[in-house]
């Protein structure tokens, strides 16, 4: 498929913020994750004209310069089994057109900006107060990796590279230095300290002191036991290669990614983990395309989920997307390390305290004296009413509050009115976990630290309460989420409807290495954390089963996961699967368990692509005979768009248990012979009397039981036909006024016709915005008398969308509902929806040239946009949604 029409588009992304528009938009390019200019072409592998492989880049680069005499140049150059091709940079961005026509030209798709990588909650512990073994390291608990450990196993022979920010290898806990026969033994710096501020210095020392996200996935990996914090890497004994696409501020471009990951490919990496990417949707992406490949080789490829969650789902990241990738969910430390209030000139010990939501510190690094605003600590409604006159100005203390009756943020404000800034609310019996405050500067601690300092400050001794920004860690038990999905996991699936994530692993609250100028060790939270887990688990099998296992790794890691459920309550529903993935892998079960079932997923599609009957093969792999009970088990039906609204739900996504799949067994018990496979036949049908329009996603497992071993398979579906689902927002729900909508040279919307001489400024913007995803946007010229009636209000193989720029196939007119189209403008493929808040609109210039690069002639005009439904055709005018502008008027200058 040719996808050249997304690059095209990049011509028209070179426009500046200008004035402020009326609402919420602005007169600017918001196009954030396109890099203008730069795209990635795809080459045939071989060549079309008869000549060798090692011609291919040859006669495509000749072509270029006999077509873009005014300048390009080359970024990168691929020459792969898995992707030859190059990306480019174009000194002029309109000459992507010039491009149409290049024999050999397979694929071109944008280059795309991916942010850093993302952590939560990060904090520096200065010293362990973790008397546990290195043996009882609690992520490796959860997993079972601490069980292959007791075999013997800890990956010994697998090599795995990390592609990320690069590794402080100089860090005792990582070898202490790089090289073969180190534990960091290769890799490459593909970027350098400065990039992106500064033109890439590539080399082959990927050592990183000043990021600090790669040596923290590579102690996750690989930390050697018996260090100051024991903590354990999941495959200690495996060889890492790291390949730095980060350099020490900022982001990266996916033409880099791809870099590193046919190096890594190359070098031999057994298993390949990347935890970056960018909310996309789609599985098209340059870098999900390579990761894809290079999986369905017998790699593994682990790839971060995002840390998304709190924009709702539809929106997955790439190259996660990947579509035979691994995509990894996280799940909550069992255990949590908050940091510690000092009491100084007392013999006491360092008071662990939970901030608002999260386990940062409290802000200030201050020393301040205790105020208890009640020395009876049987005083239930404490600081509920407003504090009496004879309270000292509080501005000068740290405030001791006991919790109770009312809310935190009624006693933080009484403390306020009287100057209080410090609070510190100690319990009364309830759970001690991160609480919701509305305030940095509040955080909770337990009853009997705050009796003790209730106690001292009754007894009028003298002291202080620090807050300092580092210190001990210590190891509680989470009892508010431990083992919970951490709601910041990224919601799925993909518009296509693939399974992401796939599965879970701890990523919530981790202690892991860190460069040694930055602390040597930090705690960090994130998608991030769970992929390196799930890649070391992914070496433990590998060790144990072979590298031929490899191709099956996503099966196993899914059929023998844990399902995670929406709460700790004892009898709550599995938490739905566009967010769990199929549940929380278990090293020990992958590695030990003598059935192997498949599928690992099982995929729906919509309403209008339905596959409702599958195949799971059961194979007993043992030497006795073996009885399996089969039984259906309903995951929380996602709510995905808020009902009575066409915008996508919010983060936490709401469940329902009322909605589950109609599933039947052909056989609900049988028994396998030694050796053999037994198939199962499984018909899912979608529920009756579904309200489509919240799009439910419905969800759960297939569970497969038999003496000691539980295994499952996952399914996922959507209750409504996606291709009815509307994607324009013509609503003013979020931005204050309805899209589409054309800003003219002046930052007001355009409402009536307006002339323009497309020099310097002078011409309109278009913008809007998507509640889901479309695989291709296009923008076209027509007459200004032109009127359709707007209609804004099958899952398929997407076909070629871009004939229309060919030569020999380009034609200045075309139809659409009757109309006739002067010329195409622009096309977009694959984008994602918009968020609430990063992203909450598509904006850029309505360019002054077609997209073949002609000049418009002067003369009166209207614009349309069609936006293609998922799952529509591009074929079918039907399948678009369509809007058309007021007239817009080319005049010379």
């Amino acid at each position: 498929m040719k996808t050249f029409s997304t690059a095209l588009a990049l011509a028209g992304l070179s426009s500046a913020a200008f004035a402020a528009a009326p609402g919420k938009i602005q007169r600017e390019v918001n196009f954030p994750n396109y890099v203008s200019g730069k795209v990635i072409v795809e080459l045939t592998s071989t060549s079309v004209l008869g000549k060798r492989d090692d011609d291919v880049h040859a006669r495509f680069f000749d072509e270029l310069d006999k077509r873009i005499p005014s300048g390009w140049s080359t970024k990168k150059v691929f020459n792969s089994p898995i992707f030859t091709g190059a990306s480019i940079s174009l000194k002029n961005a309109d000459d992507i057109a010039k491009l149409a026509g290049i024999k050999g030209i397979k694929a071109l798709r944008p280059v795309l900006h991916v942010p850093r990588p993302e952590v939560r909650d990060l904090y520096i512990p200065k010293t362990s107060d973790i008397s546990q073994s290195a043996d009882l390291f609690p992520p490796n608990i959860m997993t079972g990796s601490d069980k292959v450990h007791a075999t013997g196993n800890a990956g010994k022979g697998i090599k795995v590279g990390i592609i990320d920010t690069g590794i402080d290898y100089t860090h005792p806990a990582l070898g202490g230095a790089f090289g073969p026969g180190h534990k960091v033994a290769g890799g490459y710096d593909f970027v350098g300290d400065d990039y992106p501020t500064s033109a890439p210095v590539p080399d082959d020392d990927p050592l990183d002191q000043c990021a600090g996200h790669g040596t923290h996935v590579a102690g996750i990996i690989a930390a050697d036991p018996n260090n100051e914090f024991n903590i354990t890497g999941v495959a200690y004994e495996a060889t890492l290669n790291a390949y730095r696409i980060f350099g020490c501020t900022g982001g990266t471009d996916d033409d880099v990614i791809v870099e590193g990951l046919l190096r890594a490919y190359d070098d031999g990496n057994d298993v390949i983990t990347l935890s970056l990417g960018g909310p996309d949707g789609w599985s098209e992406s340059s870098s999900s395309v390579v990761a894809s490949r290079i999986a369905e080789k017998g790699r593994v490829v682990t790839i971060a989920a995002g840390n998304e969650g709190a924009t709702g789902p539809w929106f997955t990241s790439s190259p996660g997307n990947g579509i035979s990738v691994i995509s990894v969910s996280s799940v909550n430390n069992i255990v949590t390390g908050p940091l510690r209030a000092v009491v100084t000139s007392l013999d006491y010990p360092a008071i662990p305290y939970f901030t608002d939501g999260s386990l940062n510190p409290v802000p200030g690094n201050v020393t301040l004296p205790l105020y208890a605003l009640s020395k009876d600590s049987s005083v239930v409604d404490d600081g509920c009413n407003a504090l009496p006159a004879s309270t000292p100005d509080l501005s000068k203390y740290v405030t001791l509050v006991r919790r109770g009756t009312c809310n935190f943020s009624i006693k933080i404000a009484n403390i306020a009115a009287k100057g209080g800034k410090y609070v510190l609310i100690y319990n009364n019996g309830g759970s001690f976990s991160a609480i919701t405050t509305g305030s940095d500067t509040a955080a909770l601690i337990r009853d009997e630290d705050g009796l003790f300092l209730l106690s001292q400050f009754v007894a009028g001794t003298q002291f202080t309460v620090s807050f300092p920004d580092s210190g001990a860690f210590v190891n509680l038990p989470n009892v508010a989420n431990g083992g919970l999905v951490s709601d910041f996991t990224t919601y799925g699936p993909t518009f296509e409807m693939y399974f992401k994530p796939a599965v879970a692993a701890p990523g919530g609250g981790i202690l892991s290495t860190y460069p040694l100028p930055l602390g040597a060790f930090a705690v960090a939270s994130g998608t991030s954390m769970a992929t390196p887990h799930t890649a070391a688990v992914a070496a433990l099998i590998l060790k144990a089963k072979g590298k031929s296992a490899a191709k099956g790794i996503r099966d196993l890691l899914e059929t023998t996961s844990k399902s995670i459920p929406q709460s700790l309550d004892e009898n709550a529903a599995a938490q739905t699967l566009t967010q769990q993935g199929a549940g929380l892998i278990n090293a020990y079960n992958a590695i030990t368990y003598t059935t192997v079932v498949t599928p690992g997923e099982l995929l729906l599609n919509d309403t209008a692509n339905w596959k409702s009957l599958h195949t799971i093969y059961i194979k007993n792999t043992s030497k006795k005979t073996k009885t399996y009970t089969l039984k259906h088990v309903p995951a929380g039906t996602a709510i995905t768009v808020t009902p009575g609204s066409i915008q996508p739900a919010v983060g936490p996504v709401p469940q329902t248990s009322d909605i589950v799949a109609n599933v039947h067994l052909a056989l609900s018990k049988v028994t396998v012979l030694p050796g053999l496979t037994f198939p199962v036949i499984v018909s899912i049908s979608a529920p009756k009397g579904v309200d489509a329009s919240t799009v439910p996603v419905v969800s759960g497992h297939i569970e497969i039981a038999t003496a000691g071993e539980n295994l499952h398979v996952s399914y996922l579906g959507a209750l409504t036909d996606l291709k009815t689902v509307q994607v324009i927002d013509n609503t003013p729900d979020l931005l204050g006024v309805p899209t589409p909508l054309l800003i003219d040279a002046t930052g007001n919307v355009q409402e009536d016709a307006t002339n323009y001489t497309f020099v310097g400024e002078d011409f309109p913007v278009i913008a809007w915005r998507q509640v889901f995803g479309s695989a291709a946007i296009k923008l076209d010229l027509v007459a200004a008398d032109a009127k359709i009636t707007t209609n804004l209000r099958k899952r398929g193989k997407i076909v070629d969308l871009f004939s229309w720029w060919w030569p020999g196939i380009f034609k200045p007119a075309g139809t659409f509902s009757k109309v006739k189209t002067v010329g195409p403008l622009f096309e977009y493929d694959y984008l994602p929806r918009n968020d609430e808040v990063d992203n909450p609109y598509y904006e850029t210039a309505v360019p002054g040239v077609f997209a073949n690069g002609t000049t418009i002639p002067v003369g009166q005009y209207k614009t349309l946009l069609r936006v293609l439904k998922v799952g529509g055709n591009p074929a079918k005018e039907e399948d678009y949604e369509a809007w058309l502008s007021p007239v817009v008027g080319v005049v010379a200058a």
